[in-house]
């Protein structure tokens, strides 16, 4: 297992009530993949640099995980797919 550090935008459409089930959902990819979520930390509603999708802010979101490197590239099609992720990006941390 490896840790990683994931950062990604929640679409500002999802409201505030509901982030936080949009990161439980995250982190359910993540365990049904064999890893787990070690720490998450919000960064509340932002503006983005630049527009994505039409969309001006969006609700940001860090995430340190352990998982299993064979596992990231599955990992990021999910985040890709899923409608209420603007962006994300994954960094595999220092050993």
């Amino acid at each position: 297992m490896s840790n990683y550090e994931v950062v990604f935008i929640i679409s500002p459409e999802v409201t505030d009530e509901d982030v936080p089930n949009t990161i439980d959902k995250i982190s359910e990819l993540v365990s049904k993949s064999g890893g787990s979520v070690t720490e998450v930390s919000q960064w509340g509603r932002r503006k983005l640099a630049y527009p994505i999708k039409r969309f001006t802010e969006g609700n940001y979101v860090l995430a340190q995980l352990e998982l299993k490197p064979s596992l990231t590239m599955e990992l990021e099609a999910k985040l890709r797919l899923s409608n209420d992720v603007l962006r994300h990006l994954l960094i595999k941390l220092g050993d």
